[in-house]
């Protein structure tokens, strides 16, 4: 049986934003090879590290919906360790 995870309902529409995503890279790749204007590449990195740090809240917020509630549902030590989870990554992402 697969595991669900808290983002599984909206799997496609994070696939399409990646997928966007991976597209404004390969962008700034090309933007480089054509001695485009530092600024304007800047500008363009600065757009996809909004759009990453944009799904990254969101799949915390789904994990915390989900996968952190069923947790607490299920005993307060494995909720306790969902948040504790959660906390970490949150503070990998911060670090940036």
């Amino acid at each position: 049986m697969t595991e669900h995870h808290g983002y599984s309902p909206t799997k496609d529409a994070y696939l399409k934003r990646m997928r966007r995503i991976e597209g404004q890279v390969r962008g700034i790749a090309r933007m480089i090879d054509e001695d485009v204007y530092c600024i304007d590449i800047l500008t363009q990195v600065s757009a996809v590290n909004k759009a990453l740090q944009a799904v990254s809240l969101s799949l915390m917020e789904d994990h915390l919906g989900h996968c952190v509630v069923d947790a607490a549902r299920t005993s307060p030590e494995a909720g306790q360790a969902k948040v504790t989870e959660a906390s970490e990554a949150i503070r990998r992402l911060v670090r940036m």
